[in-house]
């Protein structure tokens, strides 16, 4: 983006020294010793914290039966964190679309932008958020494959009730989600028709083309799906078709960081994020673990941590700056979009604050 061309919500405007827009995405880690709700009010101070200092969005992500992750219900997170902020974008990163049926979906985000008008994103996925067996228990049946498969009709239709557009004929053009647009045409409505922007998400091609051919905004997982990363932008890209929402792509990573005082205790926290996602991969899942209870690993277990923790740009400030700058010049990502995990949430708060200094962001 140029640094002359105004924020319409989805573009945002980089701040300081950073290349382009900087952005929050939080899972709501749970540490061991700490509560949900401890997790929780970290995240007020940590949405709190990303508004005062330019940080253009903060997204809440959707995960399932993990204990570590207190963010299953997104659009509960959400309206507490509008009734917290005033003018930070807030959204999902997101709702997984084959767990909802999308009239609810649209309900709950036509409530956060009535709460938040003019600052609510919804980002849709298509994986589950958690293992199969959770799966089968969130959409009550075990065809999972389904679900997945339907996404872009599932996308359609939750489209339509978010523009209150059903064609006549069809058999939901009667239902219309609430709050909505059809309180704007309804006799004496007042409502405006704004609706929040939809953005794809994907840690693969499928997402990036789906976007592309509808001219959305993309988001892509390079916090864990590293690989796969500069091939799905550039199919992204290369198939982006202009839409009323964009007239060219804008696509946004997340990426995982860890800033520390001392680069040491960076790496220290760090192992333990591997070691949290190691414990999750072999079917293990936990508290988060502090450095202390963090394991000594087996071989085997010490090779899948190093690969995990290859890909969290950590260190210093300057150091963090340095690989974020070089991660935006691999990509040209239009946005970077951070995830911190660390046991307590006053860590994950300083390292925002380190990145923030590191780039000079407003103070305020």
């Amino acid at each position: 983006m140029t640094a002359d061309r105004p924020s319409d919500g989805i573009r945002g405007t980089a701040h300081g020294t950073a290349p382009v827009p900087l952005s929050v995405l939080d899972l709501v880690t749970v540490g061991s010793g700490s509560t949900a709700g401890d997790a929780l009010r970290a995240g007020v101070d940590l949405a709190r914290l990303a508004e005062a200092r330019g940080f253009h969005r903060y997204w809440v992500a959707e995960h399932h039966s993990m204990p570590g992750v207190a963010s299953s219900s997104p659009a509960v997170i959400l309206a507490h964190l509008a009734a917290h902020t005033e003018r930070i974008r807030l959204g999902s990163g997101g709702v997984m679309l084959p767990n909802h049926a999308p009239l609810v979906i649209a309900e709950q985000f036509g409530t956060l932008e009535a709460l938040a008008p003019g600052r609510v994103d919804l980002g849709l996925g298509r994986a589950p958020g958690t293992d199969g067996a959770t799966a089968a228990a969130l959409r009550r049946t075990e065809r999972l494959n389904e679900g997945a498969d339907d996404f872009p009709e599932q996308l359609a239709e939750l489209t339509r009730f978010l523009d209150d557009d059903f064609p006549d004929g069809h058999p939901y053009r009667r239902i219309h989600a609430v709050p909505g647009p059809v309180q704007a045409t309804s006799p004496g409505g007042v409502q405006s028709r704004h609706r929040p922007p939809i953005w794809l998400l994907g840690s693969s091609g499928f997402s990036a083309r789906l976007a592309a051919l509808l001219g959305l905004p993309f988001a892509f997982a390079h916090h864990f799906s590293a690989q796969n990363t500069v091939p799905a932008l550039d199919l992204y890209r290369e198939h982006f078709r202009p839409s009323a929402v964009l007239d060219e792509p804008y696509a946004l990573i997340g990426v995982s960081v860890l800033a520390a005082d001392d680069e040491r205790e960076a790496r220290r926290q760090v192992l333990a994020t591997g070691v949290n996602m190691l414990r999750l991969r072999t079917g293990r899942p936990g508290l988060f673990p502090s450095p202390e209870e963090a394991y000594a690993f087996s071989p085997l277990e010490r090779e899948f941590v190093d690969s995990w923790t290859a890909n969290i740009v950590h260190g210093t400030a300057d150091e963090v700056r340095s690989g974020l700058d070089d991660l935006h010049k691999r990509t040209g990502a239009d946005e970077l979009m951070l995830t911190s995990h660390a046991h307590r949430g006053a860590l994950r708060l300083r390292s925002y604050e380190l990145v923030a200094d590191a780039y000079g962001l407003p103070t305020a």
